[in-house]
C-alpha cells in the first residue's frame, strides 16, 4: 500500500510543481510579490496537501515564538527535498541560499530565480562569498528572511557532514541574529528515496543566537550543538511512535 500511496502522492505532487512553474512564466513579469504569493500561497500548498492526503505525512510546528519573520537568518538542518519545498508555509517569503547550478534547470530553476532565491558558486571563493553577503542584505533590506542550511548538502538522520561556517560570515558582517531549525524531515522524506513514509515531519525553531563578539568557532560549536541536540531528541521521539522509520537513521543513531 505504501507503494501505491507514494506513487500517488509524488505524481501529484510535481505535477502541481511543474504546471506551477509553466505558469510562473508570464507572471515574472509582474512585481516580484504576485510571484511569492504565487508559491507560498498557491502552489506549495496545493502540492504539500498531496502529499498530506495520500501519503499521509503532517506537519508540526515548534517554537513558533522563536520565528523572526524579518532581518533574520534562519539556519536549518537539513535532511530530505521536504524542508526546501516547506519552509515557506512557517516563514512567509522565505528565501534560500543555493547552489547556482539549480537556478539553470528549465522551467524549475527559472521559477526559483524569479522568487528571489540567492544561487551561489561553491568554488567562487572570496567572489562568491562577497556577492552572497550583498545578496542576502539585499533581501533582509526589505524584509525577507534567507535560509541556509549550513552543512551545505543533505545528510542522513543523525549525521552531521560537518557546518560550513558561511553562516558566521553572514550574521557577523550584516549583524543578523540566526534562528536555528531542528528537523526529522528525513525519516519520513528519505534521501534519493521515491516513498514517503506516514507521520509527523517536524519543524523547531530554538531561540536566535547572535555572532556579535563571539569567535568563528564558538558561534559554529554553539549552533551546531543547539541543532543537532535537538535533532537527536525529535528522531528518537518520531522512532518511538513510528517504528518503521528507524531504518532511515544514520549510524550514530541507529545502533
Amino acid at each position: 500500500m505504501i507503494y501505491i500511496r507514494s506513487l500517488l502522492a509524488n505524481a501529484l505532487f510535481f505535477a502541481t510543481l511543474i504546471i506551477g512553474c509553466i505558469i510562473q512564466l508570464p507572471i515574472a513579469l509582474l512585481p516580484q510579490k504576485v510571484t511569492i504569493f504565487y508559491w507560498d500561497k498557491i502552489v506549495m500548498p496545493v502540492a504539500l496537501f498531496w502529499v498530506h492526503f495520500f501519503a499521509g505525512l503532517k506537519f508540526e510546528v515548534r517554537g513558533k515564538e522563536n520565528i523572526l519573520p524579518q532581518n533574520a537568518i534562519y539556519g536549518c538542518k537539513h535532511e530530505s527535498a521536504l524542508e526546501t519545498y516547506s519552509f515557506t508555509q512557517f516563514v512567509p517569503t522565505t528565501t534560500y541560499i543555493l547552489k547556482k547550478e539549480l537556478v539553470f534547470m528549465p522551467f524549475f530553476g527559472w521559477a526559483q530565480y524569479f522568487y528571489g532565491m540567492i544561487p551561489v558558486n561553491r568554488k567562487g571563493g572570496a567572489a562568491a562569498m562577497k556577492h552572497m553577503l550583498t545578496a542576502v542584505k539585499k533581501r533582509t533590506d526589505t524584509g525577507r528572511p534567507v535560509v541556509i542550511f549550513p552543512e551545505g548538502t543533505r545528510c542522513l538522520p543523525g549525521t552531521t557532514k560537518g557546518y560550513k561556517s558561511g553562516i558566521y560570515f553572514l550574521a557577523s558582517n550584516l549583524h543578523l541574529p540566526v534562528v536555528p531549525v531542528a528537523i526529522n524531515t528525513g525519516l519520513f522524506w528519505a534521501k534519493n528515496s521515491f516513498l514517503r513514509y506516514k507521520g509527523t515531519a517536524v519543524f523547531e525553531f530554538l531561540p536566535a543566537i547572535s555572532a556579535e563578539g563571539k569567535s568563528k568557532e564558538q558561534f559554529m560549536d554553539e549552533l551546531q550543538t543547539a541543532i543537532e541536540t535537538k535533532c537527536a531528541e525529535l528522531n528518537r521521539e518520531a522512532v518511538e511512535k513510528y517504528p518503521y522509520v528507524a531504518k532511515h537513521l544514520g549510524n550514530s543513531e541507529s545502533k
